[in-house]
């Protein structure tokens, strides 16, 4: 892939540089691919000229947004949002790792160390908190970036609910809260995310099958017919993915995997590389997690044909390049995203239109 020294995201910079001052690099120029004729492809009751975009995480704001769509990626999706302001953790929170091949789940719990820079393939760990702006001004910025999608376009939102120490059932009526703000804003499609560390939880959300079958449930009653998927985290047991699938796919319209895979990352001298407290183990992305989307999105297939459901499959990890993208489609993905890839190579969305 064409790496470029200055990502769109610029890891050198706090979030709130970045919030403001980005986006950067590629991403920054006046350079457009628009969408030529009549989008072929039907996603979630969209019509798109591509199946690929940004997974929620680098996009911050509707300015992300809009360069995402002047680059061809037809699939962005706005940063995970909450139903209150929420603060950033403490910069940095994207940093390089070294990792040989692929970051197996016994390789990660071995820990990591930090490299000296961002290399291909790229691999960076990354530590943010799910910040989130208050919806008085998340709203009409989430507004802006619907609206700027161009023909074949459509912008998803990502949003998640808040443990505020109130009880499982303010926990849910926040996530519904959130469901109704953002389709306040217009977004024609919606992902739940469940693979960030929610707080008052020792596991991820998206592992509490019971939970989110409930929040699901009060979601769709809350949103209608807007189309809702779940963002996953990598599912170790075959058991407990069928049991999740087979409960929620009757519930929402897709689901989409991996987010990052959890690992404890130092520096070469031992040090915590993230400051803070419980910041030792964080989110590994880029292309030593690929394996485990991948395999995430065959196990997922299987599972679909065998209970004989429709929904719909995001694949995401560790996509840097066309081939990826191309595995990912093969092992039954409807759609692809980029995270850490596109990044580093906005020329990603018109290299993949290519092949």
């Amino acid at each position: 892939m064409p790496f470029q020294n200055i990502p769109f995201y610029d890891p050198l910079k706090t979030y709130d540089q970045n919030c403001h001052e980005g986006p950067f690099g590629a991403f920054a120029d006046d350079q457009a691919y628009p969408n030529v004729g009549e989008p072929q492809i039907e996603f979630l009751r969209q019509k798109i000229s591509s199946d690929f975009g940004i997974p929620a995480g680098p996009l911050p704001n509707s300015k992300f947004v809009k360069a995402a769509f002047r680059k061809g990626f037809d699939l962005p999706m706005y940063k995970t949002v909450r139903t209150q302001a929420h603060p950033c953790n403490g910069f940095p929170n994207v940093v390089p790792v070294g990792v040989e091949g692929d970051l197996t789940l016994e390789k990660a719990t071995q820990g990591l160390v930090t490299e000296a820079d961002f290399t291909p393939p790229i691999a960076i760990t990354n530590s943010f908190g799910v910040p989130s702006l208050d919806p008085k001004e998340w709203q009409p910025d989430m507004r802006e970036a619907v609206e700027a999608a161009g023909n074949g376009q459509v912008m998803i939102a990502s949003f998640q609910g808040t443990n505020r120490g109130q009880g499982v059932e303010a926990f849910v009526q926040d996530h519904v809260l959130g469901a109704r703000l953002v389709k306040e804003t217009g977004a024609k499609i919606m992902e739940l995310n469940l693979s960030c560390p929610n707080e008052g939880k020792s596991t991820l959300l998206c592992h509490d099958t019971d939970l989110v079958e409930r929040i699901a449930t009060e979601i769709k009653n809350e949103i209608g017919d807007t189309p809702l998927l779940l963002k996953m985290a990598y599912f170790p047991s075959d058991e407990g993915l069928l049991d999740f699938l087979n409960r929620l796919s009757s519930i929402v319209q897709g689901f989409s995997a991996i987010n990052t895979i959890a690992s404890s990352v130092r520096k070469p001298n031992g040090e915590q590389a993230l400051p803070g407290e419980r910041r030792l183990v964080s989110g590994v992305c880029g292309a030593p997690i690929k394996w485990a989307g991948l395999e995430m999105v065959k196990r997922m297939d299987a599972i679909r044909q065998r209970l004989q459901r429709a929904f719909v499959i995001v694949g995401v990890g560790g996509v840097t390049t066309p081939q990826d993208y191309l595995e990912y489609k093969s092992a039954g993905a409807e759609a692809v995203m980029s995270a850490t890839g596109a990044m580093w190579n906005a020329e990603l969305a018109r290299e993949i239109k290519g092949v």
